[in-house]
C-alpha cells in the first residue's frame, strides 16, 4: 500500500478517538481500532499485530498524566506483570489456533457480563478501599489476571476491562485508580510482550504505525487527564456504557460472521 496523506490522519483521528475513550473508561481501544485496520484492508493477523504495538504508546501517553498523579501501587502493580506476563505469551502464541468467530462470542457475553454487574452495583468501584494483600487475595487475583493475560494475547479486543473491573472489585480500587493499572501495566507491559511476540509470527503493518502511535499517545494522555478530572463516578458510566457496547458489537460481529458462512 503506498503512502497517502489522507490515509494516515485518517488513522491519527481513530487512533486518537480509540485510546481517549479507552483511557477514559479503562479498556476498549479494539473497539474503534482494530475493526478500522481490518475494514481498511489489513488481514486479521497483520491488524492485530498492528494494533498491539500501537496500544504501547497508548500505556506510553497515560503513563505520563498518571504518574504525574502517583496513581500506582507499586506491589500491585508487580503482581499484575508477573501473574498476566505469562498469559499474554501464551494467549499470543496459541492466538492462530483459537477459532474466531467462538471466541469472538464467548468475549461479546462476558463483557456485557461486565457492564451489566458494574451497573447493578451502584456503589462499586466510587471510593478507594485497598484490600491487604494477603496470601489469599495475591493467589486468587494472581490467578485471574493469568487467564485475563491469555485473552490479552489472544483476543485483544477489550481484555483490559476485564482488568479494570477485576482491580475494583477484588482489589478494591477506585475506578480512576484501577483504570491507572490498566492503562500502564496492560498498556505498556501486556499489549508490549503480545507486540513482541505477535511481531515475530505475525505481519506488523509498519507504513501505519507512525500514525497510530501518535494518535496513541495523544488519545492516551487526554483520556487520562479526563479520567482524573472526572472522577470514578463518571469513570464508572462511562466503563459500564462502553463494556456494553463493546460486548454488542463482538457479539454481532461473530454472528454476522455465522450468518454469513451459512
Amino acid at each position: 500500500m503506498s503512502f497517502d496523506p489522507l490515509l494516515q490522519v485518517g488513522l491519527a483521528v481513530i487512533a486518537v478517538i480509540a485510546n481517549a475513550l479507552s483511557a477514559f473508561a479503562g479498556g476498549g481501544a479494539g473497539l474503534v481500532q482494530l475493526p478500522a485496520l481490518i475494514l481498511l484492508g489489513l488481514p486479521f493477523a497483520s491488524a492485530l499485530a498492528t494494533h498491539k504495538v500501537a496500544s504501547v504508546a497508548l500505556g506510553v501517553g497515560a503513563a505520563g498524566r498518571h504518574w504525574r498523579a502517583s496513581s500506582l501501587n507499586r506491589s500491585l502493580s508487580g503482581l499484575i506483570l508477573l501473574a498476566g506476563l505469562p498469559g499474554v505469551w501464551l494467549g499470543a502464541n496459541a492466538v492462530l489456533a483459537i477459532p474466531d468467530r467462538f471466541a469472538t462470542a464467548a468475549l461479546g457475553f462476558l463483557t456485557l457480563g461486565l457492564g451489566v454487574y458494574s451497573a447493578r452495583r451502584s456503589e462499586l468501584g466510587r471510593t478507594d478501599n485497598p484490600a491487604p494483600l494477603n496470601t489469599r487475595t495475591i493467589a486468587i487475583g494472581a490467578a485471574v489476571l493469568f487467564g485475563i493475560g491469555i485473552l490479552n494475547g489472544s483476543l485483544t479486543s477489550g481484555t483490559g476491562l476485564f482488568v479494570t473491573l477485576w482491580l475494583v472489585r477484588w482489589f478494591g480500587l477506585s475506578y480512576s485508580r484501577a483504570v491507572a493499572h490498566t492503562l500502564i501495566l496492560v498498556g505498556l507491559g501486556w499489549n508490549g510482550s503480545g507486540a513482541l511476540v505477535l511481531g515475530f509470527s505475525g505481519e506488523i503493518h509498519w507504513a501505519w504505525l507512525p500514525a497510530l502511535i501518535a494518535g496513541s499517545l495523544i488519545g492516551g494522555y487526554l483520556g487520562a487527564h479526563l479520567s482524573l478530572v472526572r472522577g470514578s463516578g463518571m469513570v464508572k458510566r462511562a466503563f459500564e456504557a462502553l463494556a456494553l457496547l463493546m460486548g454488542a458489537s463482538l457479539l454481532i460481529r461473530a454472528f454476522g460472521s455465522t450468518f454469513g458462512s451459512i
